[in-house]
C-alpha cells in the first residue's frame, strides 16, 4: 500500500507538422510543354494567351473609361498571400500548403493558371485526374480520400457543371472546401459570419473587380443570369451586403428582356444562348461574365463584343477567382496551423449532482485512489477551470476485476463511463493479445515437434510446399534468409546445408521464456505440464501461464508509435534460445504478420469520457509490479496534441514511485522522448498509518480502529515511507505535488499533518483532494498547483546510462530507489545475464518485477526498510518492448483468487441487461 502516483505530461511545443508528400505526385507548379503535367495537353493561359483588360463604366449612361485593373489586383492578391505565407513559414520552416484538384475531363485551360499563381505564392498542386465520364460515386470517393489526407489543406473541383450535385458539393469537409460550395460555408456567409467561412472566390471576384474598377454599388440593380447554386447564392449574398438591389433569372426567364434594359449591372453565371439578342442589354451596361464553365476551363459565351460601355470578360474574372482561391487556401493554412497549437476546447461538461451520502461502496482497502484523482484532476482542470486536459488511463484486467481489487475506472463521482464496459472487455484489446500471445507460444512447441520428428528435406517440403506446380518463399521466410547470409530466392537452388539451415530453429526447450497466457486468476497454472497426450509423441516439458497482461506483447502494444514500429517490435521478440545459444524470434518462427494482424485494432487507443463529460484514453495495461505499468505511448502522444501546447495530459502509472514512476521515467520516457513536467504522488492517512506500524489490512475485512479513528502517531511515523516516495520522484528532476485522497474517516488533524510533512519533505504543495465525494470541484485546488508546477519547468533526467552492465544497473535501481544495501543475483539470474549480455540485449533498460506492498521484497517490511539485500531470482527479456526485466525474490507472473472473490457481487439484472457488483 506504498503511496501511488499519476504523472502529468503537459502539452509540447512542437513546430507544425510538415504536409508530407500528397496522395499523388504533385503537379510541378510551372510546367513545361503544352501539357503542363495535368490530365491533357491545352495551350498555356498565362503569356501566351492576350487576355482582355477590363472596360467598366462608372454607371449606366456614363462613357468613362476605368484603367486597366485585373492584372494589378491579381498581383496584389498573389502578393499578400506570399506575404502571409511567408510569415507562418517563419514559426513553421516544414509548412507549406498542399491544394488537391480533383479533374474530371481533358480540359485544361485553367490549369497553368493555378500552378502558376501556386509557384508564385509558395504552394504546391496536386492534380488528381478522373475520366470524364466518371461517375457521382466515383468523383465522391475521391474526395473522401481527400478529406482525410492531413497533407492536404484545400480542395478544388474542376468538373462540369452536370456534376455539380448537392450529394458531391457536400461530400466536401467545409475546411477544406476553398471554393465556398457546402451548404455549411454558404450558411455561413449567409448568417454573416464571412470570417468563419471560405466565400466562392468566383463571386468576390467579381465584387472585387467592380469595386476596384471604382463602381460604386450601392443602390445599383444587379440581374444575375444563369447562375446556380452555391454561385447564385454567393453572389446574392455579397451584393446586398453591399446595398445593392439584385434579381436573379434564368436566360428563359418571361420578360427577361425588361429585366436587362432596367439593370446597371449584368452578371452572367452561364454561356448566353444564341437566341438572345444582345441588343437586349443597355448601352453602358456593365456586363461581367463568369460562366461556371471556366472551372472546367471551358470558354463559356466567349466574346460578347463591346458594343456595352463596360465589359469583363470570363477570363477576367476567373483569373482573378483563381488568385482568390489561392488567398484562401492560405487562409486554410493558417487555421490549420492554429489548430495544432493551443485552442480552447468548446466541450460541453456534464454537471454532477452529488448525494450525501454518495451512492457507491467504500473502496477497497487495497487502492489507494491513484485512477480516482487521475479522473478527478482532469475534471477539475476542465470542467471547473476550462484548461484543456486528457486522462490516459491503463484498461483494467479481468483478473483483479473478479479476484480481490476490482475495477479500474475510479470510484466516486471521478469515474471513467460507462464502468461496466471499462472494466470488463471494452473492445477486446486484451483478448487480443491473449490471442496473439497463444498463437506465439503454440508455434514454439509444433516447431520443436515437427524438427524432432521430421527428417530436413521432409521439413523443408512442407514449410517450403509447391501449390498449383510453383514453389516459392513467402516474404517473411525471404527475410529469414536473408539473416542467414542466404542469398537465393529460387527454394530449389539451396543446398543441403542451406536447407537444414533454413528449416532448423534447433530451439533448446530449455531456455524457453514465452509462456501462455490467459486474462484470470489461476494459481492452479502457475506450473504444469504440456504435451502428455499420445499425439505429441513423447515430447513434453513443464510449462506455465502468467495473466495476460504480463505479456510481453501487452508491453510492445504500450510502447508502440505506429503500426510499423509494433510489427518490427513483435517480429524481434526473443522467445527462447537455439543450441548454439543465440536468440530465436517470432520472426524466426514465421509468425510476426499473424501477430500484427491480430494486434492491427488494439493499436487504437479508446476514447471513453468522466462524469463530467471529459475526455480519456484507455489504451494498454501493463502490471507494474511485473512489467512497466504504464498507459500507452501512442495515447500520451495523441493526447497532447488535442489538448494543445497549453493543455494538460495526465497520464497513469502504477503503484508507487518505487515500481510505475521508476519506470515510466526509465522505460517509457526513453522510449518516448516524452518528458513530464510534474508528478502527481497520491497518498492516503490509512495508508500512511500501515507504514506507520498499524495492524495488516486484508481484503474483504473490515478495517481495524486504528484506521477508522484519528491516531496522529500512526500518520507521524508513517509519513516516512511518504518522505521516500518524494525523495524517489525528486531523483529524476521533476516537481512533485502530494494529493492526499480523503476518505470521511479522515480528520482535520491528520489531513493537516501529512500536508505540511509532505511539504517539508520537499514536495512543491500537498493538497487534501474531495473527488470522490463531490467530483472534480473537489480537485480544484490540485490543479491549480498542478498548473503552477508545471509552468515551472522540470529539470528532468535518467537515473542510469543504458550502456552500463545488467548488473550495475540493476544494483542502482536497488540502491538509489528502494534502499538496499547491495543485490544478491541466483545462480540462474547470473546466467541469464550472461547469455543476454552476450546475445546483445546488454544496453537495454531495466524493468523490476517486485512486490508493490513494499519498498523492499518483502511485502510486510512496512515503512522505509534499510541495508536489506535484494534478491535477484531470475532475469528475463522482453527484446520486442524492449527492456530487460528481472525478478525480485519470488514475485510471481500469474496471480490467485482470494477466498471471497469479487465475483460473488457481480451479477446481471436479466430484465434490464445491468450489470450489478461491478466497481
Amino acid at each position: 500500500m506504498s503511496a501511488r502516483l499519476p504523472l502529468l505530461l503537459r502539452g509540447l511545443r512542437r513546430p507544425g507538422r510538415p504536409p508530407g508528400p500528397p496522395l499523388r505526385p504533385p503537379t510541378p507548379a510551372r510546367a513545361s510543354g503544352g501539357g503542363g503535367g495535368g490530365c491533357g495537353g491545352g495551350e498555356g493561359l498565362l503569356g501566351q494567351r492576350r487576355l482582355r483588360d477590363a472596360q467598366v463604366g462608372s454607371s449606366r449612361g456614363q462613357g468613362s473609361r476605368a484603367p486597366p485593373v485585373r492584372g494589378s489586383i491579381v498581383r496584389e492578391v498573389i502578393q499578400n498571400s506570399k506575404e502571409v505565407l511567408s510569415l507562418l513559414q517563419e514559426k513553421n520552416p516544414t509548412f507549406k500548403p498542399v491544394l488537391a484538384i480533383i479533374q474530371a475531363g481533358d480540359d485544361n485551360m485553367m490549369q497553368e493558371i493555378n500552378q502558376n499563381l501556386a509557384e508564385e505564392a509558395g504552394l504546391n498542386i496536386t492534380h488528381i485526374c478522373l475520366p470524364p465520364d466518371s461517375s457521382e460515386d466515383e468523383i465522391i470517393d475521391e474526395i473522401l480520400k481527400i478529406n482525410e489526407d492531413t497533407r492536404v489543406h484545400g480542395l478544388a473541383l474542376q468538373i462540369s457543371e452536370s456534376s455539380f450535385s448537392n450529394k458531391v458539393l457536400n461530400a466536401l469537409k467545409p475546411e477544406k472546401d476553398v471554393d465556398g460550395v457546402t451548404d455549411i460555408n454558404l450558411g455561413r456567409l449567409v448568417r454573416g459570419d464571412a470570417h468563419e467561412c471560405y466565400v466562392s472566390p468566383v463571386a468576390r471576384a467579381v465584387i472585387e473587380l467592380l469595386e476596384k474598377s471604382g463602381v460604386n454599388l450601392d443602390g445599383k440593380k444587379i440581374l444575375i443570369i444563369g447562375a446556380h447554386g452555391s454561385l447564385e447564392a454567393a453572389l446574392q449574398c455579397l451584393f446586398q451586403r453591399r446595398g445593392s438591389m439584385t434579381m436573379t433569372s434564368q436566360w428563359k426567364t418571361p420578360h427577361l428582356q425588361s429585366k436587362l434594359l432596367e439593370s446597371d449591372i449584368v452578371v452572367l453565371g452561364s454561356p448566353k444562348p444564341e437566341e438572345i439578342p444582345l441588343s437586349w442589354i443597355q448601352p453602358g451596361t456593365t456586363v461581367l461574365n463568369c460562366s461556371h464553365d471556366f472551372l472546367s476551363g471551358k470558354l463559356g459565351c466567349g466574346s460578347l463584343g463591346v458594343h456595352f460601355n463596360g465589359l469583363i470578360a470570363e477570363d477576367d474574372v476567373s483569373l482573378l477567382a483563381a488568385a482568390l482561391r489561392i488567398q484562401n487556401m492560405v487562409s486554410s493554412g493558417r487555421r490549420w496551423l492554429r489548430e495544432q497549437q493551443h485552442a480552447r476546447w468548446r466541450l460541453h461538461c456534464l454537471k454532477l449532482q452529488p448525494l450525501s451520502p454518495v451512492p457507491r461502496i467504500t473502496p477497497t482497502p487495497l487502492g489507494e485512489g491513484k485512477s480516482t484523482v487521475t479522473v478527478g484532476l482532469v475534471q477539475a482542470l476542465t470542467a471547473h477551470l476550462n484548461i484543456n486536459s486528457f486522462a490516459c488511463l491503463r484498461q483494467p484486467s479481468q483478473g483483479p476485476t473478479f479476484g480481490v481489487k476490482g475495477g479500474a475506472a475510479g470510484g466516486g463521482y471521478a469515474q471513467v463511463i460507462p464502468m461496466e464496459e471499462f472494466n470488463l472487455h471494452l473492445t477486446g484489446d486484451i483478448h487480443a493479445i491473449t490471442a496473439a500471445n497463444n498463437l506465439l507460444a503454440a508455434a514454439i512447441d509444433t516447431r520443436i515437434l515437427h524438427e524432432n520428428t521430421q527428417t530436413d528435406k521432409a521439413l523443408y517440403n512442407r514449410l517450403v510446399p509447391s501449390v498449383n506446380g510453383v514453389r516459392e518463399f513467402s516474404s517473411i521466410q525471404l527475410a529469414r534468409l536473408k539473416k542467414l547470409g542466404i542469398n537465393k530466392t529460387d527454394p530449389s537452388a539451396l543446398t543441403e546445408e542451406e536447407v537444414s539451415k533454413f528449416a532448423r530453429l534447433n530451439i533448446d526447450p530449455s531456455t524457453i521464456t514465452w509462456q501462455r497466457v490467459l486474462d484470470t486468476n489461476d494459481r492452479f497454472l502457475r506450473k504444469m505440464t504440456i504435451g502428455q497426450a499420445p499425439t505429441e509423441k513423447g515430447y513434453s516439458r513443464q510449462a506455465q501461464f502468467d495473466i495476460a497482461v504480463a505479456s510481453e506483447i501487452m508491453a510492445v502494444l504500450a510502447l508502440t508509435d505506429s503500426l510499423a514500429d509494433m510489427k518490427e517490435r513483435l517480429g524481434r521478440m526473443v522467445v527462447a534460445s537455439d543450441k548454439d545459444g543465440q536468440p530465436v524470434t517470432a520472426e524466426d518462427l514465421g509468425v510476426t504478420g499473424a501477430l500484427t494482424v491480430l494486434m492491427k485494432d488494439a493499436i487504437k487507443p479508446n476514447l471513453m469520457q468522466t462524469l463530467e463529460g471529459t475526455p480519456v484514453f484507455v489504451h494498454a495495461g501493463p502490471f507494474a509490479n511485473i512489467a512497466h505499468g504504464n498507459s500507452s505511448v501512442l495515447a500520451d502522444k495523441i493526447a497532447l496534441k488535442l489538448v494543445g501546447q497549453e493543455g494538460f495530459v495526465v497520464t497513469e502509472a502504477g503503484f508507487g514511485a518505487d515500481i510505475g514512476m521508476e519506470k515510466f521515467f526509465n522505460i517509457k520516457c526513453r522510449a518516448s522522448g516524452l518528458v513530464p513536467n510534474a508528478v502527481v504522488l497520491v497518498a492516503t492517512v490509512r495508508a500512511l498509518k500501515m507504514h506507520g506500524g498499524g495492524p495488516s489490512v486484508t481484503a474483504g475485512v473490515p478495517l481495524k480502529r486504528e484506521y477508522t479513528e484519528e491516531n496522529i502517531q500512526l500518520v507521524a511515523d508513517g509519513c516516512c515511507n511518504l518522505q521516500k516516495q518524494i525523495q524517489i520522484a525528486q531523483l529524476f528532476g521533476v516537481p512533485v505535488i502530494v494529493a492526499l485522497n480523503v476518505f470521511k474517516t479522515d480528520t482535520r488533524a491528520e489531513i493537516d499533518l501529512v500536508c505540511e510533512l509532505a511539504k517539508r519533505a520537499g514536495a512543491f504543495d500537498a493538497v487534501p483532494c474531495y473527488h470522490w465525494s463531490i467530483g472534480g470541484k473537489g480537485t480544484v485546488e490540485l490543479a491549480r498547483a498542478v498548473r503552477e508546477a508545471a509552468s515551472k519547468g522540470s529539470r528532468f533526467r535518467f537515473l542510469y546510462d543504458v550502456q552500463l552492465p545488467i548488473v550495475e544497473k540493476i544494483r542502482t535501481i536497488a540502491q538509489a530507489v528502494y534502499g538496499a544495501k547491495d543485490i544478491e543475483l541466483s545462480p540462474e539470474a547470473q546466467s541469464k545475464i550472461d547469455r543476454y549480455t552476450q546475445q546483445g540485449f546488454g544496453n537495454l533498460p531495466i524493468c523490476m518485477a517486485k512486490t508493490h506492498l513494499s519498498l523492499s521484497h518483502q511485502p510486510d517490511k512496512k515503512g522505509v526498510p534499510r541495508d536489506f539485500i535484494l534478491p535477484i531470482s531470475d532475469v528475463r527479456a522482453s527484446i520486442g518492448a524492449g527492456f530487460i526485466y528481472p525478478l525480485v525474490g519470488t514475485m510471481s507472473t500469474m496471480p490467485g483468487l482470494p477466498t471471497r472473490p469479487c465475483f460473488y457481487d457481480i451479477d446481471l439484472d436479466t430484465e434490464t441487461e445491468q450489470v450489478k457488483g461491478l466497481f
